[in-house]
């Protein structure tokens, strides 16, 4: 059964799927999709050349599949990202 995705949810999976520090796994947790899942909303949104591209960088990344990241690594955001306050990014 295909999920239905509000316009909001779809860009969310899209920024996710591109971030290379996010997983897969981040994305089927909060989303409750599959990898494949997720490859073809990305097919589907996404300009041809622009998917190719990114699968491309994607494919076999070790950031991206969390059973080729490191043991040490447990968390879905990068400990040097930003946090997003009201639109505007906040300091440190």
């Amino acid at each position: 059964m295909k999920k239905e995705f509000t316009e909001r949810e779809l860009d969310r999976i899209i920024e996710m799927a591109w971030e290379d520090r996010t997983p897969f796994d981040a994305i089927t947790f909060q989303f409750e999709i599959t990898e494949q899942e997720t490859i073809e909303i990305m097919r589907r949104e996404m300009k041809p050349s622009s998917f190719r591209m990114w699968r491309k960088r994607v494919q076999g990344r070790t950031t991206k599949h969390a059973k080729l990241r490191s043991g040490t690594i447990d968390r879905f955001k990068s400990s040097q990202q930003r946090n997003i306050s009201g639109n505007k990014i906040s300091k440190r």
